[in-house]
């Protein structure tokens, strides 16, 4: 159903942003600090990628009027009650979770602390503090071997590849069940690879372009034969705005609960991903074709149709541009 009369976000709401220090994170939380909401942070600011990136966005946010910023670990349910007790959140938007396919296939436990038992936390939270919405990342990444395209939120999503899509399945089952259980409005955000100015450089585009910068060989997989779904920062922050004031209507068991994918709707093949990137560099790479790695997918392509239809909204940033506003930021960011 439709929802043109949507809520906006009001000033002053108290939204807790976890894993604020993170990519999506602090670019949502500029956001909700510009609508003037007041942001409490939440992160552990760990080291799985160069914390010095993390501590120049926690600066940024720090700069802003209505920041409270707070260094804690999720799994820490002591800390996290401490937080809901005195700032009280209206909403809470988790982000923190430990990310990346790749390192879950040789971290696994760092998964379940951060995804599993972290989650469980934010949901008891949200129900002993009568939070009003809860919304949380989940990934692209649950849709795992699905052949069908474009990965629409009916698919069933029971064939994941990686330990890290495992859990945000699992994030997705315990959220309905706490809906269910609890009634509290739960939306989950099926993210498709999220790049832009600020990013995480654990991410392809972000390590080639230092290496191309440094004229080091790129390695590409499965020969370049791979899609993906790219989706501009400033393309989920609009879509997690929209999400945010307005908890999902009651279905028809009655629960309160909704995922949506936000994505472009427009998969990109990865060669030409990388040849928008080196004409937005200025620079040939030089290029390694590698095979397919582990836990990795050949395709994902994000059906939106439920985005547009409740929010009137879609991801659109071309990679061309999204991709020159990145090169721009790292030229500046690390003086090159």
């Amino acid at each position: 159903m439709g929802m043109n009369n949507k809520n906006r976000l009001e000033q002053g709401t108290v939204i807790m942003v976890t894993g604020a220090a993170g990519f999506i994170g602090f670019h949502t939380s500029m956001a909700l600090l510009e609508k003037g909401c007041k942001v409490i942070g939440y992160d552990n600011v760990n080291d799985y990628y160069d914390v010095s990136l993390k501590e120049a966005r926690l600066a940024k946010l720090e700069e802003k009027q209505g920041f409270i910023f707070i260094k804690a670990d999720l799994a820490d349910k002591a800390a996290l009650d401490v937080v809901f007790e005195k700032y009280r959140p209206e909403i809470v938007l988790n982000l923190a979770a430990q990310a990346g396919v790749r390192y879950s296939i040789d971290h696994p436990y760092a998964y379940l602390q951060s995804n599993l038992t972290g989650f469980l936390n934010i949901l008891e939270a949200c129900r002993f503090y009568g939070v009003s919405h809860l919304v949380y990342a989940s990934s692209s990444s649950v849709y795992g071997l699905n052949k069908k395209t474009p990965f629409s939120t009916e698919d069933k999503v029971d064939n994941p590849v990686s330990l890290y899509a495992a859990t945000k399945k699992s994030n997705e089952l315990m959220a309905h069940c706490y809906t269910h259980l609890y009634g509290f409005p739960a939306t989950g955000l099926r993210f498709f690879t999220v790049y832009g100015p600020w990013g995480r450089p654990d991410m392809a585009y972000f390590s080639f372009t230092n290496k191309i910068l440094k004229g080091e060989p790129i390695n590409i997989f499965n020969n370049g034969d791979m899609w993906r779904d790219f989706t501009y920062i400033d393309d989920i922050v609009e879509g997690i705005l929209n999400i945010l004031p307005n908890p999902p209507v009651k279905n028809e068991n009655g629960d309160r609960y909704k995922v949506y994918n936000i994505g472009n709707n427009k998969p990109e093949k990865i060669m030409d991903y990388f040849t928008a990137l080196e004409n937005a560099l200025g620079v040939q790479a030089v290029k390694n074709y590698l095979p397919m790695q582990p836990g990795d997918v050949y395709q994902t392509y994000a059906d939106v149709d439920d985005l547009i239809r409740d929010f009137d909204f879609k991801p659109s940033t071309p990679i061309t541009v999204g991709l020159q506003k990145f090169v721009e930021w790292y030229r500046k960011f690390y003086g090159l």
